[in-house]
């Protein structure tokens, strides 16, 4: 294993899903702001928008509330969007230069049977930042994400 592979495996989180929806349907719940708005985020939280623009080079800046309370500003920048089959994004607090931004990669895969294979890869800036979010939960948070998806697609 190369050197390059091995420092990336090291900051990777690889989240899959098989999701009961077509792929254009997963895809579309994920680019249009009137759908992403309603299930983005993990179980209790709500999410905020002040600007939502998905297209390359656009940004989604928004604001997590946490059953506690407690606020997380949030910004996307999304990178590239190939329909139906990829996104990929930066993913940080709402400020310029964040030091914990990460790079997110959504791929789309369509099954015979009408399900979507929803595979997300967020690359972290450093082991130690990878490490740090797994332990407050992040695998977690991402999968009560997906379920939202899931959930959000299932009765479209």
């Amino acid at each position: 294993m190369t050197a390059d592979r091995r420092d990336t495996l090291e900051r990777e989180i690889v989240l899959c899903r098989v999701i009961d929806a077509p792929i254009e349907r997963v895809f579309a719940a994920w680019t249009d702001p009137a759908q992403i708005t309603q299930w983005f985020g993990p179980a209790g939280f709500t999410c905020d928008t002040t600007e939502c623009d998905i297209r390359e080079g656009g940004r989604w800046r928004f604001t997590y509330t946490g059953p506690d309370g407690t606020k997380w500003t949030n910004r996307i920048d999304f990178v590239t969007i190939d329909p139906p089959r990829l996104i990929e994004m930066e993913h940080g607090s709402d400020k310029d230069d964040d030091p914990i931004r990460l790079h997110v990669t959504v791929t789309f895969d369509a099954q015979g049977n009408g399900k979507t294979v929803l595979t997300m890869r967020q690359l972290h800036p450093s082991a130690e930042r990878r490490k740090t979010v797994i332990g407050f939960g992040a695998v977690e948070y991402g999968y009560q994400t997906l379920d939202k998806l899931a959930a959000h697609v299932g009765a479209a």
